[in-house]
């Protein structure tokens, strides 16, 4: 969300001009010709000075974590084919029978070697590491350029040994074969570092943005690549907490601006949310590249208007017993004429893939006709030691044709109903009260996420494209939240990744034990999370009730000097242990006919879900 404009943290003014320099004298008016010298003495600093005189300062912010993880019975006892989980795989070391009746074992375990028994294993565990630099240039009190950059990001440990490497190969890639210093697994001695394309998905470092900013006398001007951010983070999240894995990134040019007197603020920003093949080729590394075609590109505009009052006057007038308002419009317009969103099939020559030849392009076109219209309101209420704050948007809009080649905008089944509706709705309440010197947080949380009573599932699938419609309908309407939105720690954060067709309502309560002034302090706390399906039809069950999720949470940050002088900003050595269970209910079940159909071809009634727990351990430090 936009905020108030103010001198970059950390700032080094010179001395030049930390106070106002008198006029210069007649006699000394003019500079040495060429010599490049200035006045004398420090009143006597031309405009046109300051950039050779100035001194630049480079800060860096972020941080550097370590997360272990335990997922117990994730699939929630579910027998899903191979391949084909709505919701989350089986361990590919576990033997199970599916929906089918079709086995599918592992025989490799127990203790006799010569007469193995099938595998069982509901769990998967392991740890991952991310560190981030924040680094930040101050060129001057009003120009900077900021940046992210991830090394080893969410990598997982122990997943790039010695030995371990891939080659392309036909579609795809083949495992290399190992060297003879590390013949098999077993005798890999040290990690390699991670390698896109060759042990890794990704490579040891990503930079994630980087963004100029410049305090002009109208406005913050800001360009490049940056972060998105506004009200509760529903919608758009930046993704910059300390627990984060998802992100809204942007390439932007905008303008903020305001009435500062009255903490009114509007802003203006063009994206590039989409430009489609660039000529940029495989087999050069200098040059311009440039975007091949305009048609399809993905236009975006947005406006914002927000009204937030400077943090020091609102605790100034919290204290005494006054309300403070906050809130906003966040309004986006997105539309696209063409798509070339072509896969490997029907035409693998066709398509936006990199080092495409313009023909390949050309064949690759289907015709969009998207447009998107996006309001986003929040509003914020703070009285003493009580906050509520609520997001509410809408995603509208339509789309002429959702096919990747060829045309479905004539609907066949009803007459003038052609082309794809777009309406979808979300909500998202905070309620929070604090006591005992904000010890003690006792909070309420309410969150709606529309669903679609055509569509069969809650889960979008991945490599599947535009999720069909079961009907005539032709209205998407599933709202889903941003996936770093966190509410619980199994079924929205990691079985389904985000809330989305789907409401919850989650009370909790948190509580420092022990805090110091300083910032070290010693807590915990507890939630618990009831959701159900907005539409019952797309529940695997056919029914609202999804789970009753519980959630506990043990932490401890230490002191750090002059990071933790807020103590509602963390910074030093942070750790926390958390604990999740949660209980399946009918809209995570089975249907009547599966459970029929499972027990004729088994033999067994035993077609129950399962209970499913976490437990992760955080390890960070935050600068």
């Amino acid at each position: 969300m936009p905020s108030q404009p103010a001198a970059p943290r950390g700032q080094q003014v010179p001395s030049a001009v930390a106070t106002a320099p008198a006029a210069p004298s007649p006699a000394r008016a003019t500079r040495q010709g060429g010599s490049g010298e200035v006045g004398a003495s420090p009143s006597e600093v031309y405009a046109e000075d300051w950039w050779s005189h100035a001194r630049p300062t480079f800060e860096i912010h972020g941080l550097f974590r370590v997360r272990a993880e335990l997922f117990h019975k994730f699939a929630l006892g579910r027998r899903a084919p191979p391949g084909s989980a709505l919701l989350w795989e089986q361990p590919p070391d576990n033997s199970y029978v599916d929906l089918n009746g079709i086995p599918h074992p592992v025989r490799l375990c127990g203790d006799d070697p010569v007469n193995p028994v099938p595998c069982e294993n509901n769990t998967n565990s392991g740890a991952n590491m991310r560190f981030r630099l924040n680094p930040e240039l101050h060129i001057s009190d009003n120009i900077r350029v900021l940046s992210q950059i991830d090394l080893l990001d969410n990598m997982v440990l122990g997943s790039t040994p010695e030995g371990y490497a891939n080659r392309p190969a036909g579609a795809g890639y083949q495992v290399v074969a190992r060297g003879g210093y590390a013949p098999a697994g077993g005798f890999a001695n040290t990690q390699w570092a991670p390698v896109s394309g060759v042990n890794s998905t990704t490579d040891s470092v990503m930079v994630k943005r980087i963004w100029g900013e410049y305090l002009t006398p109208i406005g913050l001007l800001r360009f490049g690549r940056m972060p998105q951010h506004w009200g509760l983070g529903m919608l758009w999240n930046s993704g910059d907490g300390f627990d984060s894995d998802w992100q809204t990134t942007v390439d932007r040019v905008m303008l903020v601006t305001g009435i500062k007197k009255y903490d009114i603020y509007f802003s203006a920003a063009w994206d590039y949310m989409n430009e489609g093949a660039i000529s940029s080729s495989l087999y050069e590394q200098q040059g311009q590249p440039y975007d091949l075609s305009s048609a399809d590109d993905v236009n975006q505009y947005v406006l914002t208007a927000v009204r937030r009052k400077n943090p020091e006057l609102q605790k100034l007038e919290l204290a005494r017993g006054n309300v403070v308002v906050n809130g906003g419009v966040h309004f986006t317009y997105r539309s696209q004429q063409l798509a070339n969103d072509v896969s490997s099939t029907p035409d693998p020559t066709a398509g936006a893939s990199l080092g495409q030849s313009a023909t390949g392009l050309r064949q690759g076109f289907s015709r969009r006709g998207l447009e998107m219209y996006i309001p986003d309101l929040w509003f914020q209420l703070l009285y003493k030691k009580f906050r509520f704050e609520v997001e509410a948007a809408a995603i509208l809009g339509s789309m002429e044709n959702t096919a990747v080649s060829g045309s479905d905008y004539e609907n066949l089944l009803v007459q003038d109903k052609n082309g794809w509706g777009i309406r979808q709705f979300g909500v998202t309440t905070q309620a929070e009260l604090r006591a005992f010197e904000d010890k003690l947080r006792v909070q309420f949380n309410f969150g709606y996420a529309s669903g679609d009573g055509d569509v069969g599932s809650l889960s979008p699938g991945r490599g599947q494209g535009i999720q069909p419609q079961l009907t005539s309908d032709r209205t998407y309407s599933t709202f889903r939240f941003h996936p770093d939105y966190r509410v619980d720690l199994i079924l929205w954060r990691n079985i389904l990744s985000r809330v989305q067709g789907a409401y919850y309502f989650r009370p909790s309560v948190e509580y420092d034990f022990a805090r110091d002034k300083n910032g070290q302090r010693l807590g915990g706390g507890a939630a618990a999370i009831w959701s159900r399906a907005a539409e019952f039809v797309q529940a695997p069950g056919h029914a609202r009730d999804l789970g009753i999720e519980l959630n506990a949470t043990l932490y401890y940050q230490a002191r750090d000097g002059a990071l933790n002088d807020d103590p509602n900003r963390m910074g030093g050595f942070y750790t926390m242990m958390q604990y999740g269970v949660m209980f399946p209910l009918g809209g995570l079940g089975y249907l009547p006919g599966q459970e029929l159909n499972y027990q004729r071809t088994t033999g067994s009634a035993d077609l129950d879900t399962a209970t499913a727990q976490t437990v992760r351990w955080y390890l960070g430090i935050l600068f």
